[in-house]
């Protein structure tokens, strides 16, 4: 399995409701409402590696209230 972590900045005041609607996403292993630069941290995992763009331009970043989305790939040994 591939994982990742996106960082979502939101328009303000609709972190709670997007990692809400995040959270129920296939793919999303948890999404979850920050501080900081960003306001949502999402937890994904897909099988194969191209999944995981399909994810994130597809399902998290056309979500409303989302600005700008960064994803962190995790690297294993």
């Amino acid at each position: 399995m591939v994982e990742a972590y996106v960082l979502v900045q939101t328009e303000v005041g609709r972190a709670d409701q997007v990692a809400r609607q995040l959270d129920g996403l296939d793919g999303v292993l948890s999404a979850r409402a920050v501080t900081g630069p960003y306001d949502v941290v999402v937890h994904v995992g897909t099988r194969p590696l191209d999944d995981l763009g399909a994810l994130v331009v597809g399902s998290i970043a056309v979500v409303p209230g989302i600005v700008r989305t960064v994803t962190c790939t995790v690297m294993r040994e």
